[in-house]
């Protein structure tokens, strides 16, 4: 039931790799085509995406499915970037999230509640550039004058708002849900799923990946995929590659209305730096867009997963300063989750070193979730070697750092792409 739809690939024609002697899997020796290590967004897409192609794919996973990153993620789905390429993504991604059910036979939990981006006069020009190219690729987005979103979210300040990018399809959905539906599709196509496996190791044999080892013992591979979020940096110096990926804390509040408000979108705020996005229950989860967060660099195995009384504080200012019928909320707390950040905000998707089987998935830098259909389908043609991708790696490619080619887009906000 692969999304694309396309026959399936001889992958060996393409990444011109000896079959393995050892096809048949017993206690002893496991053996697959691909090798995926972490069970999140990235990982659960791209064991369906291969798995579809008629790969055997193996998905190691050292705790739970979505225990990590994806499963603290605020599951925004927004198809507003300034890099044609992601926006491209995630268009891709939200007929996606729209036909969950009937292409991936479970629910993700999708809400339709439109997004809202808003922006201050020095970004207005770029927002409507952006909102330009969105359009010519597809998306469903146009320009908004503040006086127009009065009626849009009834009670919303916009005093030092000079535009808004505004798309009634996207919304939000739940991480849980669309991890275990992807993981779910990825085995009925074939692929073993393993929790609760720790990477020890990773094999080389004259420059080329051979297999793994884990906690669970050995599984031989000729492929490698690193979609291991926060935990990617150290999983690739396993495979002696050093990658610019932190794990860095961030935070969001939840507020309970002590009223029934009216149903607002997901908002975006360039002004002030924070989000805000209804959840069910009569709540609006908050956050930040600062690139400040990526100062908070933690070990992704031990931090601090409460909010603090603080951010609590500072973005509630935010948002009731933004939106006023929160004055009449109250806080119910919150969480704390991690972003893998690299140093432009964008990820690393790439084989490093080249031809070597090991393949690298990660670095999205809290705005993955909502591309995470599409880059299965980009790893997939990478694993592959598709001469002719749907979603071409070149952007997201290592050597942009070194190059001094990092991915930019129209706002200081990385996050925004």
């Amino acid at each position: 039931m692969a999304l694309r739809g396309a026959a399936v690939f001889n992958w060996r024609r393409w990444a011109h790799v000896p079959a393995s002697p050892l096809r048949r899997r017993n206690t002893m020796t496991r053996a697959y085509d691909v090798v995926i290590i972490g069970g999140g967004i990235m990982g659960c897409c791209s064991a369906y995406e291969l798995a579809s192609r008629g790969l055997s794919v193996a998905l190691l996973e050292k705790g739970s499915l979505g225990g990590g990153a994806t499963g603290r993620s605020s599951a925004i789905i927004r198809q507003h970037y300034s890099n044609e390429l992601t926006a491209r993504m995630a268009l891709h991604s939200l007929r996606v999230f729209q036909q969950f059910q009937e292409l991936l036979g479970d629910e993700c939990g999708f809400r339709q509640v439109g997004f809202l981006a808003l922006a201050s006069p020095a970004n207005a020009p770029g927002m409507k550039r952006n909102v330009e190219m969105q359009r010519r690729v597809g998306i469903n987005t146009e320009c908004l004058a503040p006086e127009a979103l009065r009626d849009l979210v009834p009670g919303l300040a916009t005093r030092d708002v000079a535009a808004a990018a505004y798309e009634p399809e996207s919304g939000y959905a739940d991480p849980h849900l669309t991890v275990s539906a992807y993981a779910n599709a990825a085995r009925r196509c074939g692929a073993d799923i393993f929790v609760d496996t720790q990477l020890v190791g990773v094999r080389f044999e004259h420059d080329k990946i051979v297999g793994v080892t884990t906690t669970r013992g050995a599984f031989a591979t000729p492929a490698v995929v690193n979609c291991a979020g926060p935990w990617a940096a150290a999983v690739a110096a396993m495979a002696g590659v050093q990658v610019p990926i932190d794990a860095c804390r961030v935070q969001v509040a939840v507020f309970r209305h002590a009223d029934r408000v009216a149903a607002h979108p997901v908002v975006v705020d360039f002004v002030t730096g924070c989000y805000f996005r209804p959840e069910t229950g009569n709540l609006t989860l908050v956050g930040s867009i600062d690139p400040a967060e990526a100062n908070a660099v933690v070990d992704p195995d031990e931090y601090p997963e409460h909010v603090d009384a603080a951010f609590v504080s500072d973005v509630g200012e935010q948002v009731l300063a933004r939106y006023p019928p929160m004055e009449r909320s109250e806080s119910t707390g919150g969480y704390a989750g991690l972003y893998a950040v690299t140093p432009d905000w964008h990820p690393i998707v790439d084989e490093l070193p080249a031809q070597s089987g090991h393949f690298i998935c990660s670095g999205f830098s809290g705005h993955g979730y909502k591309l995470g259909p599409a880059v299965g389908v980009m790893v997939a043609d990478l694993v592959t070697r598709n001469a002719a991708p749907m979603f071409s790696a070149e952007l997201f490619r290592f050597a942009r750092f070194e190059q001094q080619d990092e991915v930019r887009g129209q706002y200081a906000f990385s996050i925004a792409g």
